[in-house]
């Protein structure tokens, strides 16, 4: 939200003192809220509303929900899931689809097993190989449609099944291979930052961060004659961002502590987030979701932003592998079963980023897989059956994209697609 360019020094034109200054930044913040009410756009408002009666339902039906262990918990479960909707949020955004991610996945897994089990390869050097499969997977079929003209949803169909037969013929006839649970990988999700200091320091860096960062753009951008972002508006979004974190920290500190592969999702959200919001490469794709001729017309090369994406997606699929295979601590058909897949893409929707491209950010994957994995561990802990959960996650879905397409219908209307 945005308010409209100052004069001169950074006052409003008409004066009035700190106190004038501050209340026509609330004002205009104020006139911003209204003007996305009447568009129907409330941005993450929904998804953060729907994680809270979440929440809150699953916690009154069994009181050990939001207790520390199973938040800790929680917050791991997330991460493999997690990491691959991050890969389909880039998809999505140039408004394609990507069919393969649960496949390469798997195959991640399965090869980082096979070359470190089968062929007593360094763990550190088969995730490497394992990383890179991933990203000349997703790089080949961001090849064979952006190039060669195939449809996003066939290649990647083809990619589907390619890699999960080549996942299966890494396994052998045992289905899995387990892999030592104090290597490399297993450490990806059983190792904990159990020093309180560490997590609260975190936390505070964060905040400090993004605080240092808001307030350096307010200043470039008031500098530049742009709009920028009220100061009261910052520091309410600092406090509570510091809110968030620190107690997060507070209640991971009272189980066992933060978990590293819980810091290292939150680190590719984040650095995805700036890539995509402060680069111009990641312009480039956020324009191309806008509109292909728009974007080429504004100099935006489709071909090697849509294979940058998949190339990207196939990464962070294969990395997303290896935190599932981690979690299991060996490598199975799990991931190439196609719930990952469906998980992935409903993650990413829930969170908020558009089917139809253009809009959307990493944070969805982050809040979109905290409600599926938050389904999950309630009816776990309830005792209900998978097919209960299927119903709700497709009800959930079914009414985030009934609000997607009604937001994109309304932004139509306000001349704002």
């Amino acid at each position: 939200m945005t308010e409209p360019t100052p004069g001169g020094d950074g006052s409003p034109p008409d004066g009035g003192g700190r106190y004038g200054r501050y209340a026509a930044q609330l004002a205009t913040y104020a006139a911003s809220v209204r003007h996305r009410l009447r568009a129907r756009d409330l941005g993450p408002v929904p998804v953060l509303l729907a994680l809270a009666v979440t929440w809150a339902v699953f916690q009154s039906l069994n009181h050990n929900f939001l207790s520390p262990r199973n938040l800790s918990i929680l917050s791991v479960d997330i991460v493999g899931t997690g990491l691959v909707a991050v890969g389909i949020v880039f998809v999505l955004l140039i408004g394609e689809i990507d069919l393969s991610v649960g496949s390469l996945a798997g195959l991640a897994g399965a090869l980082f097993a096979a070359l470190n089990v089968n062929l007593g390869m360094p763990e550190w050097l088969a995730v490497l190989i394992a990383l890179a499969c991933g990203a000349a997977a997703g790089g080949l079929q961001g090849f064979s449609f952006a190039r060669i003209g195939v449809p996003a949803f066939v290649v990647t169909l083809a990619g589907l099944l390619a890699w999960n037969g080549l996942m299966l013929y890494l396994l052998g006839t045992d289905t899995s291979i387990a892999f030592s649970d104090n290597g490399l990988v297993a450490q990806l999700t059983s190792h904990y930052f159990g020093d309180a200091a560490v997590g609260y320091g975190l936390a505070a860096l964060a905040t400090a961060g993004y605080l240092a960062l808001s307030l350096r753009d307010r200043r470039r951008r008031g500098a530049a004659g742009m709009p920028y972002r009220p100061a009261a508006g910052i520091w309410v979004r600092t406090v509570l961002l510091a809110a968030v974190t620190f107690t997060s920290v507070h209640v991971l500190n009272r189980f066992e502590g933060l978990p590293l592969a819980l810091l290292i999702f939150l680190a590719v959200v984040v650095v995805s987030d700036v890539f995509l919001r402060r680069t111009p490469y990641g312009r480039q794709i956020m324009a191309l979701g806008g509109g292909v001729e728009a974007a080429r017309r504004a100099g935006v090369d489709p071909t090697r932003v849509r294979i940058a994406v998949f190339t990207v997606s196939g990464t962070l699929a294969a990395l997303g592998g290896l935190f599932i295979a981690s979690r299991l601590t060996s490598a199975s058909q799990v991931p190439g079963s196609g719930m990952l897949l469906i998980n992935a893409i409903a993650a990413a929707v829930i969170g908020g980023t558009s089917l139809f491209g253009g809009r959307g950010s990493t944070w969805s994957a982050l809040l979109g897989v905290l409600i599926i994995q938050s389904i999950a561990s309630g009816m776990a802990l309830l005792g209900v059956g998978s097919p209960v959960q299927f119903m709700i996650t497709g009800g959930v879905l079914y009414t985030a994209v009934m609000l997607d397409s009604v937001t994109r219908r309304s932004a139509e209307t306000h001349g704002r697609a």
